[in-house]
């Protein structure tokens, strides 16, 4: 059996939509009257939009109920079904703190209340019965002022525990008018020792090269190898992996085709850059990530050795796997040992 590490999963775009839709009927008559079907509100939920900023709005209809009472409803569903249904070793999630803060405090309130979010998190995904290793990314936003996307930062590091980096998100098209105070954050957060990410070379309208030297990983990142090839060399000799996540530009209307990442994959493999799959917004999609790899294979995006070199590339960046090897390879060292434990055990 073949064990994932899933390294972009947002939370606000994991919950699968039966999971989302059922909670709405049970608790939220406002959208219940408004999707009183499943069959209609999976249409809307997993459509694919016209553009990212389009997208995007859906994940405000999952943030607004996703509070630190029902947090750990939505995410014990999650890592329940990563478990059994994805086959999941490692799972980073990814998401805003501050947006799941209440809307009737102050700003300085709900800064404060996003360390109880972190815990909140933390402790749900910790499911003894379901043993995935999990962590946290926080995501500053393109849309959120300083002092918050500071105040995430300064979160991010005191809360290790559960945390093992930060990201960018938002929508990359709104990054250009606040490029230096970005910049400015993410060498803050190298300076506290995190580890980084950020939603960068998306879209055509996301190419910042001023940022990429304070990223450890890429997401997304497809527009290098398809209109900036000539950054590819740089990223190798940093040790940069992009996260590319298949579906998800389909649902945005970035590309028409899934055939259309081959070159980004050809380029990539040829350039010594590693990628790591993804599902991104697993329920929005209505996706699992062995469908991810498994769309990849059947539309001869890659192959089946490149296949293997992206699981693998998924375990080597994970910002908190504790491993040195993969889940596989672990387990195949324990039973090539296993008999001669058992010998051992025999000539007492």
């Amino acid at each position: 059996m073949t064990l994932y590490a899933e390294l972009h999963r947002h939370l606000g775009g994991s919950v699968v939509p039966r999971i989302l839709w059922r909670y709405f009927q049970r608790h939220n008559p406002e959208h219940a009257r408004r999707f009183p079907e499943y069959v209609g509100f999976e249409e809307f939920y997993t459509r694919p939009r016209s553009t990212l900023d389009e997208y995007l709005e859906l994940h405000t209809l999952v943030e607004s109920v996703q509070t630190k009472e029902t947090l750990p409803y939505f995410i014990y569903r999650l890592i329940r079904g990563a478990h059994i249904f994805e086959n999941l070793a490692y799972l980073e999630l990814r998401y805003t703190p501050y947006l799941r803060t209440s809307e009737r405090l102050s700003q300085s309130e709900r800064i404060e209340q996003m360390a109880q979010i972190v815990e909140i998190v933390g402790k749900a995904s910790q499911v003894p019965e379901y043993p995935i290793v999990t962590s946290q990314i926080l995501c500053m936003h393109s849309r959120l002022p300083y002092e918050v996307n500071k105040a995430i930062v300064d979160l991010a590091a005191q809360s290790q525990e559960y945390v093992c980096g930060i990201d960018l998100a938002g929508g990359d098209a709104h990054y250009a008018e606040r490029l230096d105070e970005f910049i400015g954050l993410y060498q803050y957060a190298r300076s506290l020792g995190l580890k980084t990410t950020g939603h960068l070379y998306e879209t055509p309208d996301g190419c910042y090269p001023e940022l990429l030297p304070y990223l450890m990983r890429i997401g997304h990142g497809i527009q290098i190898p398809l209109k900036h090839p000539e950054l590819l060399p740089a990223l190798q000799q940093q040790g940069q992996c992009l996260e590319v996540c298949p579906t998800t530009y389909l649902k945005t209307g970035t590309l028409e085709d899934i055939r259309q990442l081959k070159i980004v994959f050809d380029r990539c493999f040829d350039a010594g850059v590693d990628i790591a799959i993804g599902t991104d917004n697993a329920g929005l999609h209505n996706v699992r990530l062995q469908f991810e790899y498994e769309n990849l294979l059947t539309q001869d995006v890659i192959n089946f050795k490149q296949l293997q070199a992206c699981q693998d590339a998924a375990f080597r960046h994970a910002f908190a796997w504790p491993h040195s090897q993969d889940p596989t390879s672990l387990l195949t060292g324990l039973l090539k040992t296993e008999p001669k434990k058992t010998l051992a055990i025999n000539s007492q």
